[in-house]
């Protein structure tokens, strides 16, 4: 398994070596990154058709995923409550982004997207199994892999060349405290939820170490744990981020850290605008460290954990 661990973290470790300066090849490398999350998902529905009795699966998934999803929330909210009264940080007067994807149903659609790939790929390896039997299922899985290390250094490459100094990411201590907070409270909700799952303890801490990151972890823990509980995984941080679109305009002008750390790893990406909106511009560079710090831990922790 460690041998396994050092296969998948090499092409992320190689990806960070790598300095890119060039605008149009940064821009290539995330389109790269937005393809090959698409490529996978796409490959994770095709596994999930392949299992026996499917819709029992399926619902077996659906059970597993709302209860760690529950058991997560029950830990970070009072945890992120806690730090929120602790900290006493305030959202600033919002000033929107131009251009920012801030109503809801825009927000959401990037989301609901990657939920349509994954029935897309239940659809595609239904119909293609019929012809082609297990081969199908086989070379999805193969080919997953693959895909799996080309995206791995491409989000180690964009991670290095993110313009987010180590100094600066230090120097930010509300953004460290909520990242920090939000991952010990995940990791808690780990161990708690993993007898429920019928999971061992690092399998437990491996299903909430995405901090948020869905695609990330629903392929990590799909690939080392198969398709169904990469499926719980997905869901489970999907969740979180559909959950933060509704709380972050609801808590950030009383509890900033809360709004701001609920979203996780995606408080720097996907989450940002609707924070910018209702926050204002005081917390996007908080928001941005805090989420910068959760996708740098996320894919070692994930892979270790699965190692254990």
């Amino acid at each position: 398994m460690l041998t396994g661990l050092l296969i998948v973290l090499l092409p992320l470790l190689l990806g960070y070596l790598v300095p890119v300066h060039h605008a149009g090849l940064l821009s290539g490398i995330n389109r790269g990154v937005n393809a090959s999350v698409y490529v996978i998902l796409l490959l994770m529905g095709v596994g999930l058709a392949g299992l026996d009795d499917l819709a029992g699966q399926l619902s077996r998934m659906g059970g597993q995923a709302l209860a760690l999803f529950t058991v997560t929330a029950l830990c970070n909210l009072p945890a992120l409550w806690w730090l929120s009264r602790r900290l006493g940080l305030s959202a600033g007067n919002s000033t929107v982004v131009a251009g920012a994807p801030t109503s809801k149903l825009a927000a959401l659609g990037g989301s609901l997207a990657l939920v349509g790939v994954v029935i897309l790929g239940v659809v595609a390896g239904l119909v293609g199994g019929a012809w082609l039997g297990e081969a199908l299922f086989l070379h999805a899985e193969t080919l997953a892999e693959w895909v799996l290390y080309a995206l791995l250094a491409l989000i180690g490459c964009q991670l290095r060349n993110s313009g987010m100094p180590l100094k600066q990411i230090l120097l930010n201590r509300f953004g460290l405290a909520i990242a920090t907070t939000l991952a010990a409270s995940s990791l808690l909700a780990g161990l708690l939820a993993a007898p429920l799952l019928g999971l061992s303890w690092s399998e437990g801490l491996a299903m909430t170490a995405g901090f948020g990151w869905y695609s990330l972890s629903a392929i990590l823990i799909g690939d080392q744990l198969g398709p169904l509980l990469g499926g719980v995984a997905f869901f489970n941080d999907l969740a979180r981020e559909l959950l933060a679109f509704l709380l972050i305009p609801l808590l950030i002008r009383r509890h900033a850290a809360l709004a701001i750390g609920y979203g996780g790893a995606t408080s720097m990406d996907f989450t940002l605008p609707v924070i910018q909106q209702h926050g204002g511009v005081a917390c996007v560079p908080i928001a941005v460290v805090s989420g910068f710090i959760l996708s740098l831990l996320s894919p070692p922790l994930i892979l270790f954990f699965l190692s254990l």
